[in-house]
C-alpha cells in the first residue's frame, strides 16, 4: 500500500516530460541577476486566493513579516560547492528504507524520474537505480556542463541541509506564495500579454508532445526568463519547490509546477496552486530556493499594512 501511495502522489504531482536531448537548441540566456536576494515586503494576502482544486482552499487571510528571497533557484553548481565542503551524501545516494510492496530495484539507491507512457510501459514514473543530483534521470546522464540548472533529485531533508551550510532557510507556505503573488504571477498561465511564455512549462498537450515555444523542453537554466516585479526569477515553473510546510508525517506542500507543467493537465503553476510530495523522495522536477529572515530590511523599506492590489 505504500509503495502504491508514493506512486500515487508521483503520478499526481507530474507535469511534464523527461528531457529530449538534441531535440531544439536552447535560446541563450541573460547573464545571472546581479543580487542574490531581492526584498519581499511584509503584509497581510488572500492565500489560496484563485484555487482551482481542492486542496488549494479555503481562500484565508494570512500575515506575513517582509523578508529576502533568492531570486534564483538553487543551481547544479552552488549545491555541488556545498558537497565538497562537506562531503555531504543526499537521500537519493544512500540505500532507501524497504517499502512494502515495492519491487527489488526501490531497494537500492537511486530515485523516481519522470518518462513518457508508451505501449509498452504505460508508467509514468520509473524508480531508476543511480539517478540522483549528478545524474538527475539516471546514470546515462549527467549535469556536467549544466551548472545552472536548478539541483533536483534532492529530498527534503537534502534541501533542509544545503540550507543550514548556507545560514538560510527554506521558505514557508505563505511565504513563497506571498513572493509569487505580490511578483505578479498570472493567476490563470504564465505568459505576457503576447501570449509569450513567461517561464519554463509545458506548451502543448501533455504528455503526448510538448510544442517547446518557450524555448526548452526540459529544466532551463536559472534565471533565463525575465524577472517579476521584485527582481526574482522562476518562481513559476522550471522545478517545483520545496517548502517547511508539512502535510502530514511524511508530506510536504512543493510549489510553483515544474518545468513542463501543462495547461490541460496540473497547471499548477498559479501562486495559489500546491502539491503535497513525501519528504523523502526527490525527483527529476523538483528543487528549491532559499529565504533570509535575519537580514535587515533595506532602509527605505515602507511596510504595507496589506497587499489589496495583488488580490
Amino acid at each position: 500500500m505504500r509503495y502504491a501511495a508514493l506512486l500515487l502522489c508521483l503520478a499526481l504531482a507530474a507535469c511534464g516530460e523527461p528531457e529530449r536531448p538534441g531535440v531544439d537548441a536552447s535560446p541563450a540566456c541573460p547573464a545571472m541577476p546581479a543580487q542574490s536576494f531581492a526584498w519581499i515586503p511584509g503584509g497581510t494576502f488572500t492565500m489560496g486566493d484563485g484555487a482551482q482544486l481542492a486542496e488549494e482552499g479555503p481562500p484565508r487571510e494570512v500575515s506575513v513579516p517582509g523578508f529576502w528571497i533568492a531570486t534564483h533557484e538553487v543551481t547544479n553548481a552552488e549545491f555541488a560547492a556545498f558537497v565538497r565542503a562537506t562531503g555531504y551524501r543526499t537521500l537519493a545516494e544512500r540505500t532507501p528504507p524497504p517499502l512494502p510492496g515495492a519491487p527489488p530495484e526501490m531497494l537500492q539507491p537511486g530515485s523516481a524520474v519522470f518518462t513518457v507512457p508508451d505501449d509498452g510501459d504505460p508508467r509514468w514514473w520509473r524508480w531508476v537505480v543511480g539517478a540522483q543530483w549528478r545524474h538527475p534521470a539516471g546514470p546515462a546522464t549527467t549535469v556536467d556542463g549544466r551548472g545552472r540548472d536548478p539541483v533536483v533529485q534532492v529530498g527534503y531533508e537534502d534541501a533542509l541541509a544545503y540550507a543550514r551550510w548556507a545560514g538560510k532557510a527554506l521558505p514557508s507556505e505563505a511565504q513563497w506564495e506571498l513572493a509569487a503573488t505580490a511578483g505578479g504571477a498570472d493567476r490563470r498561465a504564465p505568459v505576457d500579454a503576447q501570449g509569450k511564455p513567461r517561464a519554463n512549462y509545458y506548451q502543448g498537450v501533455f504528455p503526448a508532445r510538448d510544442l517547446g515555444t518557450d524555448g526548452f523542453r526540459g529544466r532551463a537554466p536559472v534565471a533565463c526568463f525575465p524577472p517579476d516585479r521584485h527582481g526574482v526569477h522562476d518562481l513559476i515553473g522550471n522545478v517545483w519547490e520545496w517548502t517547511t510546510a508539512a502535510v502530514d508525517a511524511d508530506r510536504n506542500v512543493i510549489k510553483g509546477g515544474s518545468f513542463l507543467c501543462a495547461a490541460n493537465y496540473c497547471a499548477r503553476y498559479r501562486p495559489a496552486a500546491r502539491q503535497f510530495q513525501e519528504r523523502g523522495l526527490g525527483t527529476d522536477h523538483i528543487g528549491f530556493r532559499l529565504v533570509d529572515t535575519t537580514r535587515p530590511a533595506p532602509p527605505a523599506q515602507q511596510q504595507p499594512d496589506r497587499n489589496d492590489d495583488q488580490r
